[in-house]
């Protein structure tokens, strides 16, 4: 009796071994990542690469083709435009279309290697006059609203908007042709009496136009769309 239930409880230890060793092997199989889900890391990880490559793209198309930021440098445009101001620049639209008087557009300046913020004052065909604050377009006095508040109190004052001097009119020494030729625009800065305009660089070629700029995005106090037609 006693050699039988040490049988027995030979073969139950036995039993019981085999059973831990069978639950440790399954519990090892448990740990080990299973191929499907390797797969669905690997398609993930995939995915997101996708994404990524495809946001660049859309990024560099955008910026190349459509829109750029713009950020103002210098008080040229004042009291329209501070400098640290960040724009959106329409690169689009003089594709389909000629710039039109009063638009403010960026354009590049070759010689300077860098990029200017002006207005649109005279397009191809347009024979152009400053004379200290009056500005002529075909021998018509033509008012300009974006100035008109800065003019008046530069009056009130005693003083002109434009600066003092032949230089600041236009024909002058720099550039004495009246009439802007095909293919090009005239110019000029809001702050007549401290811009680099088309006084000075002459007129703008239309490849060297960047765009039109058609919104303020930061300082956020001052989001808006750059009004052009007033």
């Amino acid at each position: 009796m006693d050699s039988q239930h040490r049988n027995e409880e030979d073969n139950i230890n036995v039993a019981n071994e085999v059973s831990e060793d069978v639950n440790a092997h399954s519990d090892d199989l448990g740990k080990r990542p299973s191929p499907k889900r390797k797969s669905g890391a690997y398609k993930e990880i995939v995915e997101w690469i996708k994404a990524l490559v495809i946001a660049v793209v859309l990024v560099f198309f955008i910026r190349q083709f459509l829109f750029s930021p713009f950020i103002v440098d210098g008080p040229s445009m004042q009291p329209n435009f501070e400098t640290g101001e960040r724009l959106i620049v329409n690169k689009i639209i003089y594709t389909f279309r000629e710039p039109k008087f009063g638009e403010v557009v960026v354009f590049d300046v070759p010689e300077q290697g860098r990029k200017f913020i002006k207005r649109v004052i005279g397009v191809p065909g347009d024979k152009i006059r400053l004379e200290g604050d009056e500005l002529y377009i075909n021998d018509q006095l033509v008012e300009e609203p974006y100035i008109k508040a800065a003019i008046q109190e530069a009056h009130a004052n005693g003083g002109l908007y434009n600066g003092e001097g032949p230089r600041y009119n236009f024909p002058n020494d720099n550039v004495q042709e009246m009439v802007v030729p095909e293919g090009t625009i005239f110019a000029l800065g809001d702050n007549r009496d401290d811009s680099t305009d088309s006084r000075v660089i002459g007129f703008v070629k239309d490849d060297e136009i960047v765009g039109r700029a058609d919104m303020i995005f930061w300082p956020l106090d001052k989001l808006s769309f750059i009004k052009h037609r007033y």
